[in-house]
């Protein structure tokens, strides 16, 4: 009687018995952004603060007498462009993260081994998907309200949306991902909106006593609103960025030392 003998290496180590191991980097990022991405455009709530609203000023303060400028389109498009930025990445998902985190969506994210950053990054890019469509609609709606560009400051203003959008991205991740859902729901809002009000003033009002005026200047959402201000006509704000990206960088460094995937009371 004969037995069958085994070949040695007719099978690659590993054929007969699992190997788990973590994916690739690049391919975990996108898999988590496209997921991101389809989450966010589902969202009415974030739509509404992402877009709707900024539509809904965009055309106000451009047709009615509200403002006192003489181009009014030229200053409000602009500033319209960088509350939506701000509502898709701080708010949207300062609050989309906290309530993931309260019904145990992030727990799963974490076991299934995406790290921190690879979920920041997914978000991120989320963000900057949305900013397209953002772009797309509020630059057609401006066009038809009289605006025209200048192309020579095309490049200022994508660098303005892309730091702006990882800015405020990380900062909305650092407010979801350390605080209770109901503490965020309010703080996001109405950060915001304060947010928003001083992007407004400035932009409405550029007659601020000097003092006021460099306060509201280390903001966030008044860096960005005069960065593409200044990317409008042709121009480029380097001390604008260069507060969006302290703003940026502080707030993925505290994400990514405080951020909790879950939340152990709320």
């Amino acid at each position: 009687m004969s037995t069958s003998g085994h070949t040695p290496g007719r099978f690659a180590p590993g054929t007969f018995r699992p190997g788990p191991s973590r994916a690739p980097a690049v391919q975990m990022l996108k898999s988590q952004a496209k997921i991101e991405t389809l989450l966010f455009l589902r969202h009415g709530e974030q739509q509404l603060v992402s877009l709707v609203i900024p539509l809904g000023m965009l055309v106000i303060f451009s047709l009615l007498p509200l403002t006192g400028l003489d181009d009014p389109v030229d200053s409000v498009y602009p500033m319209t462009l960088a509350v939506a930025l701000m509502g898709a990445g701080f708010t949207g998902q300062s609050i989309s993260v906290a309530f993931d985190r309260r019904y145990g969506a992030l727990k799963r994210i974490g076991a299934s081994g995406v790290p921190t950053r690879i979920l920041i990054a997914g978000r991120i890019a989320a963000v900057l998907a949305a900013v397209v469509t953002q772009l797309v609609v509020l630059t057609a709606v401006a066009l038809v309200l009289g605006w025209r560009p200048d192309f020579a400051g095309a490049l200022p203003a994508a660098a303005f949306l892309i730091v702006g959008a990882a800015a405020f991205t990380a900062l909305g991740l650092l407010l979801g991902g350390t605080l209770s859902s109901d503490l965020v729901l309010a703080l996001g809002n109405t950060v915001w909106f304060l947010l928003m009000a001083a992007a407004v003033v400035t932009v409405l009002d550029p007659a601020l006593p000097v003092p006021l005026t460099v306060a509201l200047d280390v903001l966030p959402s008044v860096a960005l609103t005069h960065g593409l201000l200044e990317a409008a006509a042709g121009g480029f704000d380097g001390g604008a960025l260069l507060v969006l990206v302290v703003w940026g960088v502080g707030g993925t460094l505290a994400a990514l030392r405080w951020f909790s995937f879950t939340m152990d009371a709320d």
